[in-house]
Order: structure tokens, then sequence, then C-alpha cells
């Protein structure tokens, strides 16, 4: 395995805990509506565990309310338990065929912990980062002593592997302070 293997390895890894991070903040409740809070709930139906995205349609009529439309009127009821199950702290109001969430304002209190979880989604993906470099760094240096490769080009490897480990924690930063933004946002 060549070194730009290495390298690219764990960029593609890098990448990945990036998107991780985006999709967890998608989760994270701001002020307004938005399908990502409640699509990936896991719903109890036909026997086994689903996500709301696959079991209905979401819409946002309104900035401060979501609508969740099933496809199989059945699946009503098991999605509005496990909306009431989640910890989302919203309570579902059922209108005919479909679901109506409302999103109160959120209270300066409430903001302060969005913010701290978003922190902590983002200090665990750049120690996800880090763990991707060590490995790497560690595989580099025992395939470096088995196919004699020089240590020039293990030391500018890992100079390589320390830009991109930066290069995507300075990427998480700036989703994190985008986030935080958004949630302070009134």
């Amino acid at each position: 395995m060549a070194i730009d293997d290495f390298l690219l390895e764990a960029e593609d890894k890098m990448s990945k805990t990036e998107q991780v991070v985006i999709n967890e903040f998608a989760g994270v409740r701001t002020g307004k509506a938005s399908p990502a809070l409640v699509e990936n709930i896991l719903v109890e139906v036909y026997g086994s565990q689903m996500r709301i995205r696959e079991l209905a349609g979401i819409t946002t009529p309104e900035p401060r309310t979501l609508t969740i439309q099933p496809w199989d009127a059945n699946s009503l009821h098991p999605i509005e338990k496990a909306i009431q199950k989640s910890n989302l702290g919203l309570n579902p109001a059922i209108h005919g065929k479909a679901i109506r969430l409302f999103f109160p304002e959120l209270s300066e209190e409430r903001r302060q912990e969005f913010v701290k979880i978003v922190r902590k989604m983002a200090e665990d993906a750049r120690v996800a980062i880090r763990h991707v470099r060590r490995d790497a760094m560690d595989q580099l240096k025992k395939h470096a002593h088995d196919s004699g490769i020089t240590e020039d080009e293990v030391d500018q490897a890992e100079k390589e592997l320390q830009k991109l480990t930066d290069e995507y924690t300075a990427k998480v930063d700036g989703h994190l302070e985008r986030k935080e933004k958004e949630i302070m946002t009134v």
C-alpha cells in the first residue's frame, strides 16, 4: 500500500466523520421547525423499527409547525407514540390523517442546553478525527518498516496527515459555529 493510499483512506474517514456531525446537528432543534428533527425517530410498526421518513411525508407548512402525513393510516398512532418517547419535548396532535407538531419559542435556558449538546457532538467529532489520524500514523509506520519507505517520506506523510486533521477539525468548528449561531438566533 502506497503512502497516498493511507492519506486517501484517512481523508475519506475524516470526511465521513464530518458528514456524521452535520447530520447530528440537523437533528438538534433551533427556533424553527425542520423535518430533520423527526425524520430519524424510530417507530415500531409492522413488527420492526422504521424511521419516520420511511413511513410518512414530512412538511413545514409554517415556520414553527411540522406536518407528518403517514402513507398508511395504521402507522399514525405508532408515529405519535414514537415522537412522545423522543427527547424533543413536543406533543404531537392528530388532525384527521396527519400529525401536527407545534414548536414553542425556545427559552434562553433551553437554547444554552442545545448549545452544550452541539458542542459535545463537535468535540466527539474532533476526537474521532484525531483517532483516524493516530490509526493512519500507526499503519504508516508499521507499513514503512515492512516495505522500505524512507524516514523522510514517512515524516512528509505525517505532516500531510496533520494538515488533513487540522483541515477537518476546522471544518467541524465551522459547522459548530454556524449551528450555535442558528440556535441562539431568536
